[in-house]
């Protein structure tokens, strides 16, 4: 083959390929002609490589190919691109998405446990029926306090961490079956009634909230999160609307999953909390507003962040590459 023939004969091609190639924005024609170019310029490429092996022509015609092939399919993110579309889209997108859900599981668990505590702790009998009076007392004016304090803060922490960490885990990965996300809530807002119940009857029901708002406020919200993710992948199996089953739940799956991963790192936060600032000896209204101040920033994250990612287009899809970024740095 002569090379010098070729080149001369593809000149105007290949010219015209590199200038695609550089081309910031390309109409539905160029984008077609840019990849009939391509293609062309790649069997070149093979002849050249088989005839003559490796030469200079060869190795200017591949770096215009790589610079087409990046054109067209685009080039990997860096980690900390991922990292940042992770925080600033996919997750506020996602948590965005469960909004009312997570209100409507916040209301059912709070209306549980309400019912539990006035019903009980209006009924001695009933009070009575949780354990002996000694036991009863000694875990309202001792064991409650205690059990914030009674284990180092750091193992502590880390212990509530991984535990609810695990339950919002089980709730997203097991939301499927339906019946896994209830009994997690019924369980969880029968536990927070009698317990607030057995307070209020030994005139502790200060302590109880007291004790329970630094570190509630964001680790509840996390749990009512999970739930309500979890019984978003369910209803996506059951109503798929114009999608298979398989689509839909691949889909939402894959979106909810990003939940999970921030639901762990908030939960760490809320941990560190209960482990730290619970127990602390400072004025209530600094633990309170610490508490306070966690939730605000998840609240920011889920409403603020979301309902702009959400606006942009974002489903928090996790396969969405950085079109989400590019639209939030516009505008």
């Amino acid at each position: 083959m002569d090379l010098d023939a070729l080149a001369s004969a593809r000149h105007a091609q290949w010219e015209r390929l590199d200038v695609l190639a550089r081309t910031r924005r390309l109409d539905g024609a160029e984008a077609d002609e840019l990849i009939e170019r391509y293609q062309a310029a790649a069997a070149d490429l093979s002849r050249v490589r088989t005839t003559a092996g490796s030469t200079a022509l060869g190795d200017r015609l591949s770096v215009g190919l790589a610079r087409a092939r990046i054109r067209f399919t685009g080039t990997p993110d860096a980690p900390l691109r991922q990292f940042a579309r992770f925080w600033l889209v996919s997750l506020p997108a996602a948590l965005y998405r469960l909004r009312w859900l997570t209100l409507a599981v916040a209301a059912a668990t709070f209306a549980v446990a309400g019912l539990i505590m006035w019903w009980a702790a209006g009924d001695p009998r009933v009070v009575a029926s949780f354990g002996s009076e000694s036991e009863l007392r000694q875990l309202a004016e001792e064991g409650f306090v205690a059990y914030y304090s009674e284990h180092p803060a750091a193992s502590f922490a880390g212990s509530v961490w991984t535990n609810n960490a695990w339950i919002a885990a089980q709730c997203v990965a097991f939301g499927i079956l339906g019946v896994w996300v209830p009994y997690v809530i019924l369980q969880n807002a029968v536990n927070l009634g009698v317990t607030g119940a057995i307070m209020v009857a030994f005139d502790e029901a200060d302590t109880f909230f007291l004790y329970i708002a630094p570190h509630g406020l964001l680790e509840l919200t996390c749990v009512f999160v999970a739930a309500a993710a979890g019984l978003r992948i369910f209803w996506a199996w059951v109503a798929p609307g114009p999608r298979t089953r398989g689509e839909a739940l691949a889909q939402d799956a894959r979106a909810l999953f990003s939940v999970a991963i921030g639901l762990v790192f908030f939960l760490f936060v809320s941990g560190i909390i209960e482990g730290f600032v619970t127990p602390a000896p400072w004025p209530w209204p600094v633990k309170i507003g610490i508490g306070a101040a966690a939730l605000g920033g998840f609240l920011f994250v889920m409403l603020g962040l979301g309902r702009r990612a959400w606006k942009a287009g974002e489903t928090g899809d996790l396969g969405e590459f950085d079109t989400g970024v590019r639209r939030l740095v516009a505008g």
